[in-house]
């Protein structure tokens, strides 16, 4: 084998000494393209060397072997197997399986150190548990992360068997901590701690610090091979080079001995050397051979074993996809049963309100006005044209004005009345036998609830086709509907039974047989035949109507209403006829061939008589005694109480005599109009025009009372205490004409409060008086000194909260007069009173004037803000509106105090410039508008939700606030 290196020829290098070349190869060899040529050389020289031992002693250390290009590499017996052993490569540091007959043992003369080290990595080590599949996926990714790059190794420390242990880098990647994070090794304590896992001494190196920068081989990462069995015939000159140039500073050799030269020469023929060639030719096919079916044996037996694990894993996921499917299975199957019971809730809950349904009530309602109709009382007829005859008599009588003539008058219509009361007594007789009350309350409340569900009723159809088509539809939609059930019944009963098997076939005490596919049966069918039929009568409402059956339903309920309509009014003629005949046999009782004893009245008027001569000179005595110069105090009090205690006991009197009045004019109403034809002395029709306010028997010029100057601007005032109550009495000049409209006037007054009373929110007239000396009529009203708006808002103002209260009153007695059909055209804040600053009262008005002369005055002022509505201002008539216009004005009054605001153009005040009270703001806006609400609606509002709904009613004994009083230019008491 010839060659050059850069230290000579090669057979100069070799020679006839092969101790001479090893020993110089082993130690100077440091390029790769020397140890290849000198390996080949080794080649030659070796067998001769050992050619005397045909087998070699599978004991020695080193050995040789052959590869395919004709060289010849060092190796190490690692294990032997029968007729194979593992070596392992001392020069380049792997392993491979290869018969014994290919090594070649070595000398001991020519054995010298291994070029290729042994490194580990620092603070590593393999798992105990690691697989050997784990261990190759190891290897891989190692050769990943050192393939063809450059790496910087730190040595650490050294084993006694060799193995230096480094710490491996590459740019800033640590090569062990990257393995490590991978899983494929653990970590331990450092390998100069004085414990080792694996039991080996370890020594720290001198150059614990020296970097060694290591290009990695290209053999260690090769496609489709092994890491650590590299053939030997695939040597890799690049990978031999840079492995020689890394180690060269690592060597470590024994010192060179003088080996004798060997005087023996081989005695073999030519012919015997080419026939052991031959032979090793063959041997080497043959190895060759083995070698690729050992590696087919094991790519054979990765196989197998990647195979088994793929089966097991196909056996864990049939096994987890048999569990999922067995899981949806179950929770399909529950679901499928949850929806089915909620189906069959729905169900039942449709059934039990389909009892109930609309076409069900409307059928029952047609029934009950058709077959539980009140029949007219035979008599009613007959009593109604008595009674029309009777009421005609009764006016003739009224209307008579000569006594004559009302005799006759009398006599007929006493005919009348008794077959009047003999027609009373049959009808309320007829009457008592028929269930009025319980028929009306049911008529009510199938109105009611038939309203709720079809609302406002149309033109009714008042043929029997309308109830008749009725049925028809009803009996068409039944049908239906009871077949639809029929089938949903059916297919329940079918699950029903299903269900009944499957507890036989789990019941371990039962005696019956079946398999499971007699059990299952046909169970989706079935579920799906149940739901089908639950979902048609789910969707078969009897509620739900198309436009022809909702004209059908509409036409029988419009008639349905309407008869009980026509019943209802049936009923309440017959009701009311009932209670006018209770109180005609009940006067005709007690009447009936009698007259009223006015002998009662007269004595009152004969009484009165008596005491107003008295007080009239003991209120002469009373001047005289005032003019007197030396008048004793003492006597002139005693006088003033006996003129006191003389007109209450004529107010007392008065009061008897009006009692008699309402009695007497019960009776002209209700019995005997007659009487004030026949008695004319007594003035009952006066009494009944006045309202029941006119007092004949009692006179201005009989009540000692103090003038009140300060408020007689307009009209006298007069101020006196009857019965512990202050009272003004307030005058109006009449003359004829205007008389009878100033007594009409209050009269409407007085029953617009008479309704309500204390809870009408107006101001009460007590008495209605003339005078004897003067063209005057006088009014007695309550009197509240000092609680007008005016007063109450120049001395201590009302709160929000007492404006509220007091507002509400007001509102109230608007509500009330506008109720009687009176507008009060004279709204100000000297005509308003807060009783104890919480309870609003609305005085009365200027009898004398109308609704346009009260509202054209200028007293509708609250402060420097006018009352009076832009249509007033415009000519327009007085009315509720203007009212609640100036109703809003004093509202606004009292809610700005001492706040600055504006006038518009039309004469309305500036709402948002003023800081209130969101939801007053809100009313007082819709008060300044075109479209007012009416005083009811103001009732209503929110702003009056704290408000107490009942006012506290006025107390004859109530003490009046004694610090306030009027000034000269505020009215009081009712002063306009």
């Amino acid at each position: 084998m010839d060659g050059d290196t850069e230290y000579g020829k090669v057979e100069d290098v070799v020679g006839s000494h092969v101790e001479d070349a090893v020993t110089f190869w082993a130690q100077n060899v440091s390029r790769s393209e020397d140890l290849l040529k000198i390996s080949r050389m080794l080649a030659e020289v070796c067998p001769r060397a050992n050619a005397v031992s045909s087998k070699p002693d599978l004991s020695k250390i080193y050995g040789g072997c052959f590869s395919e290009d004709g060289c010849w590499y060092r190796c190490v017996i690692q294990q032997v197997i029968k007729e194979k052993c593992q070596v392992l490569y001392i020069d380049y540091g792997n392993s491979e399986i290869l018969n014994t007959s290919d090594i070649v043992e070595i000398p001991s003369n020519l054995q010298c150190p291994s070029v290729a080290k042994k490194y580990r990595l620092w603070g590593l080590r393999t798992p105990n548990n690691q697989d050997l599949n784990m261990f190759e996926e190891g290897k891989k990714f190692l050769s990943s992360l050192v393939f063809e790059k450059e790496i910087k190794i730190h040595h650490k420390a050294k084993h006694e068997d060799g193995t230096i242990i480094a710490q491996a880098e590459h740019e800033k990647t640590d090569i062990g901590q990257e393995v490590a994070r991978a899983g494929f090794a653990e970590k331990y304590t450092s390998a100069g701690n004085t414990s080792n896992v694996e039991g080996k001494k370890v020594y720290p190196t001198q150059h614990r610090h020296q970097e060694t920068k290591v290009s990695v081989p290209v053999w260690i990462n090769r496609s489709g091979e092994v890491l650590n069995s590299t053939p030997r015939g695939r040597f890799d000159r690049a990978a031999a080079s840079t492995r020689s140039r890394n180690f060269t500073g690592n060597r470590m050799f024994a010192p060179k001995e003088k080996i004798p030269a060997s005087t023996s020469a081989s005695d073999t023929s030519l012919a015997q050397i080419r026939l052991d060639q031959k032979l090793s030719e063959e041997k080497e096919v043959l190895r060759r051979e083995n070698v690729n079916l050992l590696q087919r044996q094991k790519e054979l037996e990765l196989t197998v074993q990647q195979l088994k694990c793929e089966l097991q894993r196909e056996k864990e996921a049939s096994r987890k996809s048999s569990e999922s499917f067995e899981e949806t299975m179950c929770a399909q199957f529950e679901m499928i049963v949850r929806s089915l019971a909620a189906k069959v809730k729905s169900l039942k809950e449709m059934r039990h309100t389909a009892k109930n349904s609309f076409v069900d009530q409307l059928s029952q309602a047609i029934e009950v006005v058709t077959e539980g109709c009140l029949t007219v009382p035979c008599s009613l007829e007959k009593l109604q044209k008595i009674w029309t005859e009777y009421d005609l008599a009764q006016e003739r009588i009224q209307l008579c004005r000569n006594v004559d003539e009302g005799h006759e008058l009398i006599i007929k219509r006493d005919e009348v009345q008794q077959k009047l009361y003999s027609a009373v007594k049959e009808f309320i007789l007829e009457v008592d036998q028929l269930p009025l009350s319980e028929r009306s309350r049911t008529l009510q409340e199938l109105s009611a609830s038939l309203e709720t569900v079809y609302g406002q009723i149309s033109e009714a159809d008042d043929s029997k086709e309308a109830f008749q088509q009725f049925f028809n539809y009803k009996s068409a939609k039944m049908k239906k509907l009871i077949s639809v059930r029929n089938d949903t019944e059916t297919a329940l009963q079918i699950l029903t039974d299903w269900f009944r098997g499957i507890l036989k076939h789990f019941d371990l005490m039962s005696e019956a047989s079946s398999n499971s596919a007699e059990v299952v049966g046909s169970v989706d069918e079935i579920f799906k035949n149940v739901k089908l039929a639950i979902c048609e009568e789910l969707s078969t409402d009897l509620n739900e109507h198309d436009e022809a059956e909702k004209g059908i339903i509409m036409n029988a309920y419009n008639k349905v209403i309407h008869k009980v309509n026509q019943e209802q009014n049936i009923i309440t003629v017959i009701q009311n006829t009932y209670l006018a005949s209770i109180e005609f046999k009940k006067l005709a009782e007690e009447w009936l061939n009698r007259k009223p004893n006015i002998k009662n009245l007269l004595s009152i008027k004969e009484t009165v008589k008596s005491l107003k001569s008295q007080l009239r000179q003991k209120l002469l005595e009373k001047n005289n005694f005032e003019e007197q110069s030396d008048c004793s105090e003492l006597e002139m009090k005693r006088i003033k109480e006996e003129i006191a205690d003389l007109q209450n006991r004529v107010l007392q009197e008065i009061s008897k005599e009006q009692e008699e009045y309402e009695k007497l004019t019960y009776l002209v109403q209700k019995w005997l109009p007659e009487l004030p034809l026949l008695y004319p002395e007594l003035g009952i029709l006066n009494y009944m025009s006045s309202g029941g306010l006119l007092a004949c028997s009692l006179e201005r010029d009989l009540l000692d009372a103090e003038p009140m100057k300060e408020l007689s601007m307009k009209r006298p005032l007069v101020c006196l205490e009857i019965q512990g109550q202050k009272v003004l009495l307030k005058g109006y000049s009449v003359c004829v004409s205007s008389e009878a409209r100033v007594i009409e006037g209050v009269a409407k007054y007085h029953r617009a409060w008479n309704q309500q009373k204390e809870k009408s929110g107006l101001l009460q007239v007590l008495f209605l008086l003339f005078s004897k000396s003067d063209p005057l009529v006088y009014i007695m009203v309550p009197y509240y000194p000092g609680a007008s708006l005016g007063a109450l808002q120049a001395d201590t103002p009302l709160t929000l909260e007492e404006a509220l209260k007091v507002m509400k009153g007001v509102a109230r007695g608007l509500q009330t007069l506008h109720g009687a059909n009176i507008v009060h055209g004279s709204l100000h804040e000297n005509n308003v009173f807060a009783v104890n600053r919480k309870r609003g009262v609305l005085a009365d008005f200027d009898f004398t004037k109308s609704e346009k002369e009260r509202a054209a005055a200028n007293t509708m002022v609250a402060g420097t803000l006018s009352l009076v509505s832009p249509e007033l201002k415009m000519g327009q008539p007085a009315s509720p509106a203007s009212d609640m216009y100036a109703y809003g004005c004093l509202l606004f009054w009292l809610c700005v105090q001492n706040q600055e605001f504006g006038i518009k153009e039309d004469g309305t005040p500036e709402v948002n410039v003023v800081v209130m009270d969101d939801t007053v703001k809100s009313l007082l806006l819709s008060l300044f508008c075109c479209n007012r609400p009416a005083a009811e609606q103001v009732l209503r509002h929110d702003c009056f939700l704290e408000v107490d709904k009942t006012p506290v009613s006025p107390q004859p004994d109530e003490e009046p606030e004694p610090h306030e009083e009027h000034d000269s230019k505020k009215t009081d008491g009712g002063k306009k």
